[in-house]
Formats: structure tokens, sequence, C-alpha cells
């Protein structure tokens, strides 16, 4: 038995030795690629020992006697009236950005959280007398739900279904910066150009604009009628986060500063291969040639292809000696190849892990993407919307997928890719190296969130893997107010406001003398903290170090000396 083994039983006998608890599981979306990841933590949990109540649009059909449903009835009717045809949001670059940027701050608060906080099943379980030891809600655009915490007097987690996210970010005091974490709205990967990092914190800029002055407001006033009677503020509850849980992992992402209560757990919902079902199994395993999967996910639907797109795919597949399953949501699809098996679903992971299946074409969601790496299967990415398109030029540039731009979709580009990935066998042995970097943790996925659960629920919400800087003002964090003062500190108008703003009683200078620049000149201030008065020195071009004795010597006890030089343009001359 390995060390990596044994460790694994003891963390595990140190779970399963606590009490279970009650949690609540707030899985709102009516997408199901969403709720796949939602109910896999729920799931997971419920088989841990834990008594698990799932708020959500898909009920179990067979659920364990410790796992309850709330069912969110109309939402999967509510969602279909939106236009179910995803493909127009595609754009281009910034284009894309903007359109998403749209589509989700104007669309998900009334679709989906208002939904949540009237149904009649959540507000028979609100005015309940219901105890929950921790609430587990969806990061998507649903911050109003996170009121469900301090109404049931709850730590309250939350999880991402794809990467980190300022959504994330901000809930836990993450650092992202946009040197080297792209938004993830963008297809930058780790390593920019100039012109993609300006991109990028341009991008970083207008999402924290729209999201602060025009999201956040709407979602604000929803946390208030949602809990009329809420013990705390909606900004103290978006400050009351024990810990995030993330759908990736640095092996496929990029290694990343997280704070200490983020936690990746990339690959949660992919279980072990189940049996197919038998005509499945019968047409993979008579797959002389080898057969390609390809799935547009749950929300975007193949059915809503261009005919001339869909015929540009068809026409390439008659040409292939290999079989093609495409999951198609029409019973008939015109002018299908002999090679060609279409359903309308299928059990994705359970065909990526089958030997036979040498190809995914993927529209390069997070699920897939991870399924599809599990088990070593390399890529052709299709991306559309959202991290789609961060996930495919990850992929691309790992040497694991194969970029084939919607705009661009012809019988040429087509074939090109297909054969590209098929004919060069460098993509699948890329996409099993990956496989093994994803898989090689000392805990799975699933052990790894059970444990975390289980130690925030130990430690009363675990207040001590808090960041300090989520009690900083963003002036604060980002020491704009330093860098003012160390670089215009010398001009009157700033001084001044610089003495109101720190309670100076008294600012004088030490100006330079004309013939020399190396002469000590230092903005001054004395101030009270507390009781005790401070004497703040700031110097710039400070001189040799018998000229920094006088200037202590003559300084009061309580001093603070901040060398400004740093912060100085160059000296003129020869």
């Amino acid at each position: 038995m390995d060390s990596r083994t044994l460790l694994a039983l003891a963390l595990l006998g140190l779970v399963c030795s606590s009490e279970g608890a009650k949690i609540l599981g707030i899985l709102p979306t009516a997408g199901k690629s969403h709720y796949i990841i939602g109910a896999a933590y729920m799931k997971t949990l419920a088989e841990a020992g834990h008594e698990v109540t799932v708020i959500s649009p898909f009920p179990l059909k067979n659920p364990p006697k410790n796992y309850r449903d709330i069912e969110l009835t109309g939402m999967l009717e509510a969602a279909a009236s939106q236009d179910e045809d995803m493909f127009k949001y595609k754009g281009s670059g910034f284009g894309s950005f903007a359109i998403m940027l749209m589509a989700l701050y104007g669309m998900f608060p009334e679709v989906v959280c208002k939904f949540v906080l009237q149904h009649p099943n959540v507000v028979e379980l609100l005015k309940s007398d219901e105890k929950f030891d921790l609430v587990i809600a969806e990061t998507f655009l649903t911050e109003s739900l996170y009121g469900f915490a301090q109404h049931f007097d709850a730590p309250l987690i939350t999880y991402s279904t794809f990467g980190n996210s300022m959504w994330t970010n901000d809930l836990v005091g993450t650092p992202a910066p946009p040197s080297h974490v792209a938004h993830f709205l963008l297809s930058f990967a780790d390593q920019m150009s100039f012109w993609e990092r300006l991109g990028n914190v341009v991008a970083t800029v207008v999402d924290r604009l729209a999201f602060e002055l025009y999201y956040l407001p709407v979602q604000k006033q929803m946390y208030k009628e949602g809990f009329p009677n809420a013990k705390i503020s909606f900004e103290e509850q978006m400050q009351n986060v024990s810990l995030v849980f993330l759908n990736q992992h640095f092996s496929v992402s990029s290694p990343r500063p997280y704070a200490p209560n983020m936690i990746e757990v990339g690959g949660i919902q992919v279980e072990k291969p189940k049996a197919l079902p038998e005509d499945l199994q019968k047409y993979l395993d008579e797959a002389e040639h080898g057969v390609i999967y390809f799935c547009m996910g749950s929300n975007l639907k193949s059915k809503f292809f261009p005919e001339e797109k869909r015929n540009a795919f068809l026409k390439v597949f008659s040409t292939l000696k290999e079989r093609v399953l495409w999951k198609f949501e029409d019973e008939t699809l015109p002018n299908q190849p002999g090679n060609v098996k279409i359903q309308a679903w299928m059990p994705q992971n359970d065909i990526l892990a089958h030997p036979k299946v040498k190809l995914f074409i993927t529209h390069g969601g997070l699920l897939g993407t991870s399924e599809s790496l599990t088990h070593g299967k390399p890529m052709v990415g299709i991306p559309i919307f959202g991290d789609q398109m961060m996930n495919v030029e990850k992929g691309v540039r790992a040497g694991y997928s194969y970029l084939l731009d919607y705009d661009d979709i012809t019988e040429e580009s087509v074939s090109k890719a297909i054969n590209t990935v098929l004919g060069n066998p460098s993509y699948t042995k890329t996409a099993q190296l990956i496989s093994q970097r994803f898989r090689d943790r000392p805990l799975t996925a699933q052990q790894t969130a059970v444990y975390w659960v289980d130690y925030v629920i130990r430690h009363g919400g675990a207040p001590h893997l808090r960041s300090p800087a989520m009690d900083l003002s963003l002036l604060q964090y980002k020491l704009l107010d330093v860098y003012v003062v160390l670089k215009y500190g010398r001009g009157g108008g700033i001084v001044l406001n610089f003495k109101e703003h720190l309670g100076c009683k008294e600012v004088f200078r030490i100006e330079p003398s004309e013939e020399t620049v190396d002469k000590t000149e230092c903005l001054a201030c004395e101030m009270r903290f507390d009781t005790e008065k401070v004497l703040l020195l700031v110097v710039y071009n400070p001189p040799g170090r018998q000229r920094w004795a006088q200037i202590l010597a003559t300084a009061r006890p309580f001093l603070c000396v901040m060398n400004g030089d740093l912060f100085m343009t160059p000296k003129k001359g020869p």
C-alpha cells in the first residue's frame, strides 16, 4: 500500500468519524451542466453520511434516504421561454466579451434569483423552523441567494462550476493580477503579449464597473426583498463566505495565487465509468477504426446549427473511416451518413472512457474538458461563449486541442481540424500526459470536497482562513493612497489633502538646495494615533548615513520613516 493510499484512508477516517451534519444546497440554475457539478457535491456529501437538502430544478429519480429535494417546479419552462439558440451569443474578441457581459448581468438576476426567492417551495422552507449546519450555494450570478446562510445562521460555502473569476475572488480575497491571470471571458492564456495584457486590464476594469454599478445593486435589492428580516446586510453576507470550491486544477489551468480558503476540486463530477447501454457498447466495440464523439454540451444544442454548418460536418463525416457518435437533439438528421449515430442524450463520461474513442469534438465547456482529459482524449474545440474560449485556447497552447472557429465552419475547415488531430499522434500523447498530471493527487476531488466541508463545520465556519484583504477598501488594497502621497506629496494641494485625511496638526517641508538634488527633501507631519503623537517623515533622495542620523536625532520618539526615492524621477545631468 503506497503513501498516498495511506493518506487517503487516514483522511477518510477523519471525515467518516465526524458526526453527520444538516447541509442545505442551493443549485439554482436551469443549465444541466451547472446542476451536474452541484449535484456531485451534494451526492458525495450524502454518501459521506451528511443529511442534505437540495434546492434545484432537477430532482433525483432515486435519491438516498439522507438526500431530500426541494424542486424548483416551473424553472425549466421559464428558462426555455428564453431564446434556446445560444449560438447567437457567439462573438469574436471583445465583441464576444461585451455580448456575454450584457447577457449575464442582464438576464440571470430575473431568471434565476427572483424565481428562486419567490418560489412557493422555497418560501415554505424559509418560513419553517428547520435548522442547517451549513449552506452550499453556486457562485454564478447568485449573490442574493447567499442570504440563506444568514437566515439559517449557518456558515456559507460557495462553488464555481468553472474556474476562478472576479465573482469568486472577491468572496475570499484572492488576488488576480491581470498581468498573468486572464479574464475568464477572454481567450488569453497565462503568458500574454503586451496588447493582450492591455486588453485584459481593460476587460477587468469594464467588468468591475458593470458589476459594481449595475449588477450588484440589482442583487442587493433582491436580497432585501427575499430576506426582509435579514440579520446582516447584503454587503456583510458577501464578506462572510467561509470557503470557495473551484472546478479547475492547476495541471490544466495555470498556477495562480489563492487564498487558503479557495480550493481546487477540478473534475469532481467525473465518476468511475459505468457500463454503457447495450446498443452504444456494441457500436463502440465494433468500430474497427475508432470513434469520434461529438457533443456541444447541454446548453448549446446541435439542432440549432445553421444548415450550411451542419452539412459541412455531415459531408466530412461521410468521408471518414471512423464512426461518429453525435449528441443531436432531433429524432432525425437530414443527409445522415451511415457511419453517424445520433441520440438526444448520451452518457458522456462513460463514452469518453471507452478505448475506441479517438477524438472528442466539443464546445470547450469545463465539464467535457475535464472528462476528456481524465481519459486522455484529444479535442477539437468549437467555443461559443463564456469560459469556453479560454478553455480551448489553453488546450491549443498545451497541444491537446485544435481550435475550429464557429464563424469559419466549412467543409474544408472541418476536414482540416479532424484530420490534423487524428493524423498527428502528438495530440493524443499530450492529452495522455496531461491526464496523468490531472489525476495525480493525494485525494480525489470528491474526497477533497468532503474533507474541506467537514473542516468548515468542525471549526465553526473556519474564520481563521479569512484573508485580511477582506477588510481593506479598494483604495487601501491597491495602496493608491500611499502611491499618491509618495509621488505627489510635495505639491501644496496634495499636502493639504494628506493633512486633512490623516488628521495632521503640522505639515512642513525640508527643501533641497539649488546647487544639488542630493540634499534631503521630505514631507513631514505630526499626527495622533490613539493617544500617541507620531511624526511621519517621507524622505525623498535620502543623503548618506550621517545625515540620516541627524534627521532621526531631531525627530520625536515615535517615528515612521518611508523612503520615497524609488518613486522619484531620475536625476538629470551627466
